[in-house]
């Protein structure tokens, strides 16, 4: 069984998704919060194994109800939910300890699919996408002057590998472990191992914090392309 926690503003959204996940026998929706600061607050009286979360909530956004819910309970994971014109707000989220993160007009069959996917501590964002959003939000950060562009002095872990530097390249550039595999005629269970020891050399959680390190390192340029 897998405790869910719905966290959005919306009443009809939380009971449109309780109504998603309720005919699912895995699926036990164990409450549900209009706000952040209610998110967190339920989270730890209900312990739940999943949190639904919305990015945009009133008293506390839902990026610092992650941050908090990751620092208080890391064994809970978030699903952030949001739209494709607030990739600020979801880069922020997969920062701040999302496993991932779906648009609001997913299908029901992907939702409960992300959430068992979450569940096990995996990212649910598909590779281009998760780079694709990425590399939209670290460019206007470039012009903004927030984040450092590509071509300067990149901080990478000393101790990484030639070979994981380059699979940590590949897996920032899009391809997922079966491609990063071919494309060094290597096992999909060696990259597997190479990208757990390249999760502990970078202080990252998955994939999705992996790549956003990737872009801000400058081992990918700006506009995705590797260097």
């Amino acid at each position: 069984m897998i405790r869910v926690l719905i966290a959005d503003d919306q009443p009809l959204v939380r009971r449109g998704l309780a109504l998603i996940l309720a005919p699912e026998p895995e699926f036990e929706v164990v409450g549900e919060a209009g706000d952040g600061a209610e998110a967190v607050a339920l989270a730890e009286r209900l312990r739940p194994d999943v949190v639904v979360m919305d990015i945009r909530m009133p008293v506390l956004d839902g990026v610092e109800a992650t941050a908090r819910l990751s620092a208080l309970l890391p064994q809970c994971r978030v699903l952030a939910l949001s739209t494709f014109d607030m990739d600020e707000y979801v880069v922020a989220a997969l920062r701040a300890g999302a496993c991932g993160f779906l648009p609001k007009d997913v299908s029901p069959e992907e939702l409960t699919a992300a959430i068992r996917t979450v569940h096990t501590g995996e990212a649910v964002v598909a590779p281009r996408l998760l780079t694709r959003l990425i590399s939209t939000y670290v460019r206007g950060a470039v012009v903004r002057g927030s984040v450092r562009p590509a071509g300067r002095t990149a901080e990478v872990p000393a101790e990484l590998t030639p070979r994981e530097r380059e699979i940590w390249r590949l897996l920032a550039g899009g391809l997922d472990n079966a491609e990063i595999a071919a494309d060094l005629d290597i096992s999909v269970s060696t990259v597997k191992n190479h990208i757990t020891g390249i999760f502990g050399k970078l202080g990252v959680r998955d994939r999705a914090q992996a790549v956003i390190a990737a872009y801000e390192s400058g081992v990918v340029e700006v506009a995705g392309g590797p260097r």
